[in-house]
């Protein structure tokens, strides 16, 4: 495991995981111990939330957006060593496992993708696609951008930043680069969650690398780097074994935690309510009064 991109991830919070007993609500209504940000690699949460209200702006001209994308993004690669070490790292991989001579492009898809996907297409010298959520295709070289037609039959890698269950490839990513007849060959994600995006990849043809896989030698490794504390770590190991079992087990033995989430700010209160209206973990109104 790289240690030093191990350092990064915990140092800017790209991974986060919870302090004991608080473990985090995620958006579904489900709790967990831990989130994944990892576009906060750009350098830091404020220089990546920063990218992003950017890129809101500029994405609105399909067209013009990748040239200043590609200066923001090369001008943060020159400025910051998080970044700069990232995107060597994944620039290394990629010579290191993948016959660069076979990629014609290199692919990102709208938005966290492109923090990335830019420099390593700048650092290989491949034309760069910009894909974006309706399907549109922008090919950006040598500072000109152009929609593509046809790719003619030519071999992608797609760079994201986080593979999860690969919703985006099969619904987006590889749909809009079959139609400009091309096709995406490799994915290479900063991390892979480990949640069947895989599995999916494998089904569209696509060869699937990651620099960092969510298991439980990542959560040691930060415990041993002092990143973490063991009480955090065993929560997150239970969690990683059985995340429906070991998140049920934390409610049912912190009840006040649901009360307390219960009479929090709106957005903890909402997500608390969606819990219980789902009964996600089975542990019915009594379990939590």
């Amino acid at each position: 495991m790289n240690q030093e991109l191990l350092g990064y991830l915990f140092n800017t919070k790209a991974i986060r995981v919870c302090p004991e007993n608080k473990p985090f609500w995620y958006t579904s209504g489900r709790i967990g111990p831990y989130y994944i940000n990892t576009h906060f690699l750009y350098g830091s949460e404020e220089k990546a939330n920063k990218l992003l209200k950017a890129i809101d702006a500029l994405k609105e001209d399909k067209l013009s957006c990748s040239e200043e994308i590609y200066r923001l993004t090369k001008d943060n690669y020159l400025e910051n060593n998080i970044f700069r070490d990232t995107i060597d790292t994944l620039v290394a991989y990629i010579k290191e496992h993948i016959d660069t001579n076979e990629i014609r492009y290199i692919s990102g898809g709208e938005r966290r993708d492109w923090f990335f996907s830019f420099m390593v297409a700048e650092l290989l010298e491949k034309p760069h696609i910009t894909l974006f959520k309706d399907n549109t295709a922008v090919v950006y070289h040598n500072g000109e951008s152009e929609y593509s037609k046809d790719l003619n039959g030519a071999a992608v890698l797609h760079i994201a930043d986080l593979i999860t269950t690969a919703s985006s490839y099969d619904r987006a990513w590889a749909p809009a680069i079959n139609a400009i007849n091309g096709s995406i060959k490799w994915s290479l994600v900063v991390v892979d969650r480990l949640q069947g995006g895989k599995e999916v990849l494998k089904r569209l043809g696509i060869e699937s690398h990651a620099l960092v896989e969510i298991n439980s030698k990542v959560f040691e490794s930060a415990r041993d780097n002092r990143y973490i504390d063991d009480a955090q770590l065993d929560l997150v190991i239970r969690y990683i074994n059985d995340p429906e079992s070991s998140m049920k087990e934390f409610l049912m033995n912190n009840p006040d935690f649901l009360a307390e989430s219960l009479k929090a700010d709106e957005r903890t209160s909402n997500r608390a309510r969606l819990l219980i209206e789902n009964d996600f973990y089975k542990i019915g109104d009594g379990s939590v009064s």
